[in-house]
């Protein structure tokens, strides 16, 4: 049998970071419900806003929470309200003083979160589950992305049984540790029940610097001695 892993989980430390970049030795419980609660909550705030990515950034004296998003309009607001509001909330949710800051997605249609949530929302508005995934895989490799797969599983167009359906469209290197593959779920609540809607994105590989090398040959003589 195939074993599926995620790949955001499989390239942590290699290519790609964590979203909560924090230590803690007696507090991680706390500090781990802290970042549940920041994200549920903005999540819940900014439904429509499309945030792709929340980062947690905790230092002794303060948090900083930065919001990556397609619309900072609307997570903004008005002359800033909207997110002083959210910043006045999520003070009495944390034990710290909290910064909230915000970053622009600027080519949505190549990130797989972007993707994902647009299918979802699509196949919410009974649009057919084919013509969706390929205007998403169009979008995407006009974005200048590499590879893209999109894969809908459920009862797609309302049928009796459940099933899954994908496309693919250039390379997806899952099994390539250096690939950059950008991977997003979402969930299309429709009346005949949930649609999962996978997206996978590569966007080529992760550049090792001559330096990086040179480093790497020398742990490596150092170990073997």
């Amino acid at each position: 049998m195939g074993q599926k892993v995620n790949p955001i989980g499989l390239r942590l430390g290699i290519n790609r970071t964590w979203d909560s970049i924090w230590f803690a030795s007696e507090k991680y419980r706390a500090f781990l419900h802290e970042d549940i609660k920041i994200k549920e909550m903005l999540k819940k705030r900014y439904k429509k806003a499309g945030i792709v990515r929340i980062n947690v950034h905790r230092y002794p004296e303060k948090i900083n929470v930065v919001i990556e998003t397609v619309r900072p309009g609307m997570v903004i607001g008005p002359k800033g309200a909207t997110i002083e509001e959210v910043k006045a909330q999520l003070k009495g949710m944390v034990s710290a003083p909290i910064n909230l800051s915000i970053v622009e997605i600027k080519k949505p249609e190549t990130v797989a979160k972007t993707i994902a949530d647009s299918i979802a929302q699509q196949l919410e508005q009974r649009m057919p589950f084919r013509r969706a995934m390929k205007q998403a895989l169009r979008g995407a490799m006009r974005g200048g992305v590499e590879g893209v797969k999109i894969a809908v599983s459920g009862r797609l167009n309302g049928a009796d049984m459940s099933r899954r359906e994908q496309y693919k469209e250039g390379r997806i290197p899952l099994h390539t540790l250096r690939g950059r593959i950008d991977f997003a779920l979402s969930e299309a609540k429709t009346t005949y029940g949930i649609i999962g809607v996978k997206v996978w994105v590569y966007n080529g590989d992760a550049i090792v610097t001559e330096e990086e090398t040179q480093q790497g040959q020398r742990d490596n003589r150092r170990k073997s001695r």
